[in-house]
């Protein structure tokens, strides 16, 4: 069917959005996903649950396995993570995709909400990649994926929201290090991030509303990247921070973008993170920031 074939991933936050994308993805090729995220129940303000997302992975040709897990939860994951082996025979892929966001300047971060960033995002990203390791050293092609950015160490990237910037670039520092870490093992470990802000409920919800939803991608460009980074040989492809769309185009020979837009009569709003020096694919345009307002 396709070169993730009876291949298991195991994918937190995949309940919806990116992740879910990058199941869907990986269940045209007749993949197995284990779904690792909260949402049990319908919510009103967050569409999906684990149970939803099953069953459209399934409708793509691939196998699903619902788990209701919290990644602060120590026992949860390593639950999560025995089961899906149980279940599937073992874990070839580990996405680390579940992330807290709260763009907030000093005075007005709760600590709570920072604690929540710092357990999902960073300890989260590192619990995760723990328990599945053991696993991923029997696989044939082991790969670790973090969505996160490249560590471009701006200050613009921080000020006004240091809490947020620093659980983010957290899970980056794991791929810095556990991609060395890891080289012996033939495990790779990799990060990919959007150039674009990203049609998702995060988009809706935190930052921009419908507004910048319409000027943003869709997840399926993060789905196609991740799918790509999965084919490369993991002893030889480790410590990337890639961009989605210059990776789909200088390894995937992707040349045409605009199907990826959620409207193309609206200008691309670009995301936070990407490098000053990293150069959009050719006749990828980007918002000016008086279009942004």
């Amino acid at each position: 069917m396709g070169p993730l074939e009876n291949k298991t991933l195991f994918i937190t936050g995949a309940s919806r959005g990116i992740g879910l994308a990058i199941a869907k993805r990986a269940a045209r090729d007749g993949a197995r996903i284990a779904i690792a995220a909260k949402t049990d129940s319908p919510n009103p303000k967050l569409e999906g649950t684990i149970h939803s997302a099953a069953d459209e992975i399934r409708a793509a040709g691939g196998q699903a396995l619902p788990i209701v897990c919290d990644i602060r939860e120590e026992e949860q994951v390593q639950r999560a993570v025995e089961l899906t082996v149980a279940t599937f025979g073992g874990i070839d892929v580990c996405v680390n995709n579940a992330s807290a966001i709260s763009l907030t300047p000093i005075e007005k971060t709760e600590i709570k909400r920072f604690d929540l960033m710092f357990q999902i995002n960073t300890r989260g990203t590192f619990m995760v990649s723990k328990a599945c390791l053991p696993h991923l050293r029997r696989s044939q092609n082991p790969h670790i994926l973090m969505l996160s950015p490249p560590l471009d160490m701006q200050p613009r990237w921080f000020a006004g929201h240091v809490a947020y910037s620093i659980a983010k670039y957290g899970m980056s520092l794991c791929v810095l290090g556990l991609a060395e870490e890891l080289k012996k093992d033939g495990v790779a470990v990799n990060a990919l991030w959007p150039r674009t802000t990203i049609a998702t409920a995060a988009i809706r919800n935190v930052l921009g509303g419908d507004k910048l939803v319409s000027m943003s991608r869709k997840p399926d460009i993060l789905a196609d990247a991740a799918h790509l980074v999965f084919q490369q040989a993991a002893k030889s492809f480790t410590g990337h921070f890639l961009i989605d769309d210059t990776f789909l185009h200088s390894v995937g020979d992707v040349t045409d973008f605009e199907g990826y837009r959620v409207d193309p009569g609206k200008p691309l709003a670009p995301d936070f993170f990407v490098p000053a020096d990293s150069i959009p694919p050719p006749g990828v345009v980007l918002a000016r920031l008086s279009e942004l307002t």
